[in-house]
């Protein structure tokens, strides 16, 4: 894209179209005490050629693998990605990041997030799917709103295992709408404590993450048949982690309403966080209150098959007051990432991998339990666990990185009371030698 700046004559324009003399008559209605007196800290320009040589410099001060062993997961997961993937998403048919505004010319792109439809609702045993949110953390949001619409109640409970980025943004979305959040507690197990929804009522939603935060599988069935008691009360599970349904009962027999969670996982690259696919899928009769589009597929008056934009339900699209959602665009070449992912591995190929990443995991855990360390939650597991360490471990941490190694993620800044534990995350990425090496280091 090249930058056109505007000429003087340019501005003198555009300032008399608009009825002022100056630029600062243009800003004037702001007021004085909010303005900015000193120019802006910046460095001086640099040369494109500068510009590349400290591009790489920061770049190298990245602590990111092959060159580092990194045991980090909580939310953003290292897996292989198909060569095949990365060639096909370059073919013009699906090359786009939005949903098509044009949809009978935008055949190629329909069909893909069709297909992608088609497969997360079999990986998570729901009936409908839409065509993406952001992320993981907004589609948690989205659900408990979409909730609150179908109940028409004010009030959701939500697990302290969820992701706690998750919880922050549902905070974020619900603080102006007056709606209450109650938290729900964790066990000394890892898992979500149920029991705490014994003395709530009139609520919207109860939301689960499973895996949890903390890698703990929830007992998704027990919860589900505990929140459906309720009257009208529906049960949302999301997840960070979708490999995990490769190997474990997908949410929709276990009873959800509503399953959304972070797709990255699927043939998307980590890329420093970003971005990310928000997987969302629901029963379909509850289809017109979902947020985001769907994708369908019909007939040309020839008989041809052929690919529609069948529900957006955005404001743009349609009455502002019957929007459910101003999520504007969809995660639409992550999405076809992930279709392209999951129809690479097939069912067989999901279930295989999904079980190296557990099996990976197990030998991790057991090999730091028999190096004297404490596994304090006793759940099964996928990917992720939790490891209490010996106290004041902050500083061998700073040096294992300076060893090239992430010795997971420290929790105490989430969970005060979890001071010296660590979240530990294993992929079909990391090998035997490295959690060898990791072991013998964090012994050290």
């Amino acid at each position: 894209m090249r930058y056109l700046p505007h000429t003087s004559e340019d501005i003198a324009s555009m300032l008399q179209k608009v009825g002022v003399d100056t630029i600062d008559a243009l800003f004037s209605n702001i007021p004085d005490d909010c303005r900015r007196k000193d120019d802006l800290n910046l460095p001086e320009p640099l040369s494109e050629w500068e510009l590349n040589d400290y591009m790489n410099t920061l770049a190298g001060a990245m602590a990111v693998s092959p060159e580092y062993k990194v045991f980090l997961g909580a939310g953003s997961y290292d897996h292989y990605i198909p060569e095949a993937i990365k060639h096909l998403l370059l073919r013009s048919e699906v090359y786009t990041a939005y949903t098509p505004y044009q949809p009978e010319i935008s055949q190629g792109t329909l069909q893909t997030i069709f297909e992608y439809q088609t497969l997360i609702t079999r990986l998570l045993g729901m009936e409908v799917a839409n065509a993406s949110m952001y992320d993981g953390a907004s589609g948690l949001a989205e659900a408990l709103l979409m909730a609150i619409r179908i109940t028409r109640r004010k009030k959701v409970a939500v697990s302290k295992a969820i992701h706690p980025l998750y919880r922050r943004v549902v905070e974020t979305y619900l603080a102006p709408t007056g709606y209450e959040i109650v938290e729900i507690p964790y066990l000394s197990n890892g898992r979500t404590d149920i029991s705490a929804l014994d003395n709530l009522e009139e609520l919207a939603a109860v939301a689960v993450q499973s895996p949890n935060f903390f890698g703990c599988i929830e007992d998704l069935k027990n919860i589900g048949e505990k929140v459906h008691t309720g009257k009208k009360t529906l049960f949302v599970t999301c997840f960070s982690e979708p490999l995990a349904y490769g190997i474990l009962k997908n949410p929709g027999s276990l009873g959800a309403d509503i399953v959304c969670g972070e797709g990255q996982s699927l043939g998307v690259p980590r890329s420093f966080g970003g971005p990310g696919l928000g997987i969302f899928a629901s029963l379909n009769k509850y289809v017109r209150k979902m947020p985001g589009r769907l994708i369908g597929q019909t007939v040309d008056k020839d008989g041809k098959r052929g690919f529609v934009l069948t529900l957006a339900t955005r404001e743009q699209h349609i009455r502002r007051e019957k929007a459910t959602s101003n999520i504007c665009s969809n995660q639409g070449l992550c999405a076809t990432a992930a279709a392209m992912y999951m129809a690479s591995l097939g069912g067989s190929g999901f279930r295989e991998l999904a079980g190296i990443n557990r099996d990976k995991t197990e030998y991790l855990k057991g090999e730091l339990r028999k190096a004297g360390f404490t596994i304090p939650f006793d759940s099964p597991t996928f990917n992720e666990f939790v490891v209490k360490l010996t106290p004041g471990f902050e500083t061998a941490y700073k040096e294992l990185v300076k060893k090239k190694i992430v010795a997971g993620l420290p929790l105490a800044t989430y969970y005060p009371e979890l001071d010296d534990h660590y979240l530990f995350c294993v992929t079909e990425t990391s090998s035997k030698d490295d959690m060898d090496v990791l072991v013998k280091e964090v012994l050290s």
